[in-house]
């Protein structure tokens, strides 16, 4: 190294070091601490539950120069920095940085002292980039580009850190640290108890990603369980294990669309699990009456899905997980799913909340992501394994603080007479298996 490029660290290091101070005080660092590319600890080198790392002296001005979500997720994605240890931790440090930098003229401030430090080396391109799709927001078209980004990564990089079913929503704890094989078996039972499911009944589960419902209900409560997806790769991998567990003359699964379903022979229970978050909510009325149209009179219909609160409803910028993770997913608040869905004529029957249980199941995905980095690698590159353990560690926090939520909500469509069909008490669903 020159002494012009020493020099020029030296003053990187110093300018770093007051920004850090400017924008990071109060009780931000009490959990989590900073290290420069050099080594230099900040504020001090106290062992916290993180440990920011700035790999070059332009770091921080990638971090939080354009002031975004999506910048800040780049920087990290591409190696700018890197984090050590608990990685959920570091988004209640992001939190105190919105509260601390307020105010026009701090920002301006802020962003003089950003433009000082070095840009960084050019970064080289990954495996994908953001999101990129065309045509018209939550057409047939562009949902099929919006899941196959998501979910067309690699199946072996999914069974990499989920159970052994490939359950990719919440699972059912009895206790956080419960094993989440047992827990994600428990979720899918609690669903079928739900549903009420009899031998011989007609089930449609709606965004049945690699067949863990289907296959869980056809087994265990002899239905005939079809399951509809939009990622080919996960139908052709459902398929292969509906086939592997002798399932195969009461159980299938399709590459189709909810709205492309035209089923003469209406079904008499309808499941959607963690495939709501795409309908959109100018969709909210077509989702559920189609969904009424699918089902019997006395059909029931459990919806499962992530809500955001109504004071945060408001769009604004790109998130990095519109970005980087769910293209032209929607959260809505609960209160105007169950107002969509009574709009289309379902009478709502039950609502529980799983908030707390989505925590728990999102810290075990992240933990097992992390314990298997080297292996992920083989079927992804390094920013798309930081795309996943960023924003599963980000959702942990989301569900924690409550900014996410999670509701199954049942729903009925009553006989002409107004029946349900439904006993008084919920007694059965915690009873076993009917």
């Amino acid at each position: 190294m020159t002494s012009k490029q020493s020099h020029a660290n030296g003053c990187a290091r110093e300018l770093t070091l007051l920004l850090l101070k400017k924008i990071f005080r109060g009780k931000a660092t009490e959990k989590i601490g900073f290290r420069l590319w050099d080594g230099t600890p900040w504020p001090d080198n106290q062992p916290r539950l993180a440990t920011i790392v700035l790999n070059h002296p332009g770091a921080l001005r990638n971090m939080l120069f354009s002031g975004s979500q999506v910048g800040m997720g780049e920087a990290y994605l591409h190696n700018d920095f890197d984090v050590e240890g608990d990685l959920e931790a570091v988004f209640g440090l992001a939190d105190e940085l919105t509260k601390n930098v307020t105010g026009v003229l701090a920002k301006l401030r802020v962003a003089g002292y950003l433009l000082r430090l070095p840009r960084g080396a050019q970064r080289k391109p990954g495996l994908r980039g953001p999101a990129q799709l065309k045509g018209k927001r939550h057409s047939l078209e562009r949902d099929r580009q919006a899941v196959t980004y998501h979910y067309d990564v690699s199946n072996d990089f999914f069974s990499l850190w989920l159970d052994r079913r490939m359950a990719y929503s919440c699972a059912y704890f009895q206790d956080p640290d419960e094993e989440l094989d047992h827990a994600q078996e428990s979720k899918l039972d609690y669903l079928c108890r739900k549903l009420r499911l009899r031998p011989g009944q007609r089930l449609l589960d709606i965004g049945c990603g690699w067949g863990g419902l289907v296959i869980h209900a056809a087994r265990d409560y002899d239905v005939e369980a079809t399951g509809i997806t939009l990622s080919r790769p996960q139908a052709e991998m459902a398929n292969a294990r509906v086939a592997a567990a002798g399932l195969s003359d009461r159980c299938r699964v399709h590459v189709r669309d909810y709205r492309a379903m035209n089923e003469s022979d209406r079904y008499d229970a309808l499941v959607s699990v963690g495939m709501f978050e795409h309908v959109g909510a100018k969709l909210l009325p077509v989702y559920f009456a189609r969904a009424r149209e699918l089902l019997k009179p006395g059909g029931v219909f459990l919806n499962h899905g992530i809500a955001c609160r109504v004071r945060d409803e408001s769009r604004g910028k790109r998130t990095f997980s519109e970005a980087y993770v769910f293209p032209d997913g929607e959260l809505t608040p609960i209160s105007a799913t169950l107002r969509a869905a009574e709009a289309a004529g379902f009478e709502v029957r039950d609502v529980e909340c799983l908030r707390e249980h989505y925590t728990a199941t999102l810290r075990h995905w992240v933990r097992r992501l992390e314990a298997r980095h080297d292996q992920a690698l083989r079927f992804v590159d390094e920013p798309i394994y930081r795309v996943w353990r960023l924003y599963m560690a980000g959702s942990a926090h989301g569900f924690r603080t409550g900014r996410l939520n999670v509701y199954q909500a049942l729903l009925v469509r009553p006989d002409a007479a107004g029946g349900s069909g439904l006993p008084l008490t919920r007694a059965d669903w915690y009873a076993g298996k009917q």
